[in-house]
């Protein structure tokens, strides 16, 4: 419900609501997952709802934001009454969120990490480009509308969505250092570059994440791809 309405809030021009329809909707899918596994809930029909839900929030909705933010670049505001045909390259994500989240659903190999970057944090980069551009983060407002940043962002991270490079989770076996050194280094840096850059902090830390993963691969020497 609620990653349906930071879409309405999208199209009625109320951006500064996004960020918070979608934070919610974000702990919704922490809590129900967290719920299931407290209450040893598991069947496939909760599987792919769980899927399909997720379909709104971190599917369509990044799809969306970029078709907002390619408009806005291309014409200075968003046009009224037509369908800005260039934009719509904004919703590969959408697309390529679709595929991730049918691949996760038969792909045992994702138990505990991930292949692949997972769909929420796809979508807090480009919920992190929206708040931005519209609390003009560090000035860099202007440069959130470069086309070439925001068509760029749309190719990467579809390609990101449903690559073979091996992300880590944050599902902890245990809180003992030795094993988890990469998940509290990515979590204290996430906190630290939220009380420094905040509205700033969401796209920088996916960046951060994915830097962090590939790293990690080189050092444990995995392949990053399968």
């Amino acid at each position: 419900m609620f990653g349906c309405m930071a879409i309405v809030a999208l199209f009625v021009g109320r951006w500064e609501l996004v960020p918070i329809f979608w934070a919610i909707s974000l702990f919704a899918d922490f809590a129900d997952g967290f719920a299931a596994r407290a209450l040893k809930v598991n069947s496939p029909l909760g599987k792919e709802l769980d899927s399909l839900a997720d379909m709104v929030t971190f599917g369509l909705l990044p799809g969306a934001i970029l078709y907002h933010l390619i408009a806005k670049a291309l014409y200075g505001s968003i046009p009224e009454n037509i369908i800005v045909v260039a934009a719509l390259p904004g919703f590969l994500i959408t697309l390529f969120s679709a595929i991730r989240l049918a691949k996760f659903n038969i792909d045992t190999r994702q138990a505990t990490d991930f292949i692949g970057l997972a769909t929420p944090s796809c979508t807090g980069y480009v919920v992190g480009l929206l708040m931005i551009y519209e609390y003009n983060s560090f000035g860099m407002s202007e440069f959130i509308l470069n086309p070439y940043l925001l068509f760029g962002s749309a190719v990467v991270f579809s390609y990101l969505l449903i690559s073979e490079i091996p992300m880590f989770g944050f599902k902890f076996k245990d809180f003992k250092w030795r094993g988890n050194e990469i998940r509290f280094l990515y979590l204290g840096t996430s906190a630290l570059l939220l009380l420094t850059l905040k509205t700033g902090a969401f796209s920088i830390g996916v960046l951060l994440y994915v830097v962090l993963a590939i790293i990690e691969n080189i050092r444990t020497r995995k392949s990053i791809f399968y």
